[in-house]
């Protein structure tokens, strides 16, 4: 059954596109735009009407979705000379999937409502491409009470969990703190998986040993058979996605003076993957920097 609302999703990567699907799954309405227009093609085949710009896009769409790379891809795409600013109509809303540094979704926000009449709602997600395939995603929410409740029928189709933390910013925020627990078990799950390893223990049965105890988690259970393996491809996410998180986190706590000694060694960690010109890798293969012991 069609969906009255018409929506423009921007950004068809690893998570955009399974988000798409199930848009075009719902019966919505959808027109797509992404920088590498390629991607596009087989949702035009599923019914997603593909247009030239994101301003395009705006001026077909009465609630723009997207997620893209980071905050100066999200900035281009708001605000370009084709953005959505430039296209869209007053009371057009945007619900942002990316994850960003708050302050810049703050920023985003007031932009937009003071220079367009247009509301924005940031919305990173959390619960990696199956999540986004399976419709499960956990998306912690900033913004106006009504534009969240706006959104919520649509974002309904994409999650399990769609929870308002508070005004501008406050999704973002949230995000990070994610990412400080996630980016952190990352480290540690590898150590756990190559001491398995050097003891003798068959490590690719540790996560299924450790279900349901104290030390499980979705992490262990996807990405410790993984590291186990040393199968990183195809990714489910990357270092250079999950650095900038923590980079963003180690920003917004030095505003607010709050420590992150975890999440510092665990930065250490990831900018030796880049350094190792590993950023398009998954954290899986943080395994790797402890064949040698280190």
């Amino acid at each position: 059954m069609s969906r009255s609302t018409r929506l423009g999703f921007v950004g068809l990567g690893l998570m955009g596109r399974p988000m798409c699907e199930r848009l075009l799954a719902a019966g919505y309405c959808l027109t797509v735009w992404n920088r590498s227009a390629d991607k596009a093609a087989p949702l035009a085949a599923r019914g997603a009407r593909i247009a030239a710009s994101p301003a395009e896009l705006a001026g077909a769409s009465e609630i723009v979705l997207m997620c893209v790379t980071d905050q100066t891809a999200a900035e281009a795409v708001l605000f370009g000379p084709d953005g959505v600013a430039a296209g869209g109509a007053p009371g057009t809303l945007v619900v942002d999937f990316s994850s960003i540094a708050p302050d810049a979704a703050r920023a985003f926000a007031a932009r937009l409502e003071r220079d367009h009449g247009m509301g924005l709602v940031d919305a990173p997600v959390s619960g990696g491409t199956r999540g986004a395939e399976q419709g499960t995603l956990a998306i912690m929410a900033g913004g106006r009470p009504e534009h969240v409740e706006r959104a919520r029928p649509v974002v309904a189709h994409l999650s399990q969990r769609f929870t308002r933390m508070g005004d501008s910013g406050a999704g973002q925020l949230t995000k990070l703190c994610n990412q400080v627990i996630v980016g952190c078990l990352f480290p540690v799950i590898a150590e756990a998986v190559r001491l398995a390893e050097a003891g003798g223990v068959d490590a690719g049965a540790l996560p299924q040993a450790l279900k349901g105890g104290f030390a499980d988690s979705l992490p262990l259970q996807i990405f410790g058979p993984r590291m186990a393996a040393r199968q990183f491809a195809p990714p489910l996410g990357t270092v250079a996605v999950m650095l900038k998180d923590l980079e963003n986190a180690a920003r917004a706590a030095q505003s607010h003076r709050v420590p992150l000694p975890m999440s510092q060694r665990a930065l250490e960690r990831y900018r030796l993957l880049v350094a190792e010109d590993r950023a398009g890798v998954e954290p899986s293969a943080l395994i790797d920097l402890l064949a040698g012991g280190g």
